[in-house]
């Protein structure tokens, strides 16, 4: 998970960038042992002890994204119960931003809480992923075929960067790494509807897709996997440069089916 430097101006609004964010230097603060009074810690799973340092602005925005990365990368475990005391410890900060990060995380679902002693983190099925998929379609597939028919060859082009971030990404094999490049591939495509209402519920559900499953779901998936999943985004691209139409129908119909019906083993569109 990732280390939080404190004292940070806010954060501003998501948008869409290519590649990684733009890194701080490692802040480096000595690792704490030890239990924290306040909430039950004696039985929980130990945090991971990698932090990768986590860049945004906000101490309680640099909590949710390390969060959220955790979760992705399986760190997290589904069914556990972490305490905000013993995460501060990790991340070298108070209990306070991470109870106030966990909640957000609750509001998105990812986790639960347990009074007086922390929160669990949800677990999830493979019919659930699938739900999300067939709804992701619903919102996606028919906005991207719209855009396929409206949108310039040269605009498509421009995104050109987010695709090919996608396949740097995947090639890491790191699963966190690549979900932020994934995520910012789809939001740069349905940004081009102008319809940000849409952007943004197509974002939180895509968020919500790639949190692991119980028993692993998305914790199994390898580097192959990645790679050929971001693969399909540079090939939809360039159908779209081509104004293929039934190419970027047959593209996007199979990623999202993909999707549903791997149950969180092989794919993430």
């Amino acid at each position: 998970m990732r280390q939080v430097a404190q004292g940070s101006a806010g954060t501003g609004a998501p948008q869409a960038r290519a590649g990684e964010s733009g890194q701080a230097g490692p802040a480096r603060v000595p690792q704490q042992t030890g239990e924290v009074r306040g909430e039950h810690t004696h039985s929980e799973p130990a945090p991971p002890r990698h932090r990768p340092v986590v860049r945004r602005a906000s101490v309680r925005g640099q909590i949710v994204d390390a969060l959220r990365a955790a979760l992705v990368a399986g760190e997290l475990r589904p069914g556990e119960v972490y305490s905000a005391p013993a995460l501060g410890e990790r991340f070298g900060v108070s209990a306070t931003p991470v109870r106030e990060a966990m909640q957000q995380l609750a509001l998105e679902g990812a986790v639960e809480v347990v009074p007086n002693r922390g929160f669990r983190v949800v677990e999830r099925g493979a019919r659930e992923l699938a739900e999300l998929a067939e709804v992701r379609a619903l919102i996606e597939v028919p906005v991207m075929l719209r855009l396929a028919r409206t949108v310039s060859a040269e605009r498509w082009a421009e995104l050109r960067p987010f695709a090919e971030a996608t396949v740097r990404a995947a090639s890491s094999g790191c699963r966190a790494t690549y979900a932020d490049s994934d995520r910012v591939f789809h939001r740069a495509v349905l940004s081009l509807s102008g319809n940000e209402q849409l952007v943004q519920i197509a974002e939180d559900l895509h968020r919500r897709a790639q949190w692991p499953l119980v028993g692993g779901g998305t914790g199994v998936r390898g580097r192959a996997d990645l790679v050929a999943d971001a693969h399909e985004h540079t090939a939809l691209l360039d159908a779209l440069i081509a104004r293929d139409l039934e190419v970027v129908r047959e593209l996007v119909g199979e990623h999202f089916a993909g999707a549903a019906a791997a149950g969180g083993g092989s794919r993430s569109a």
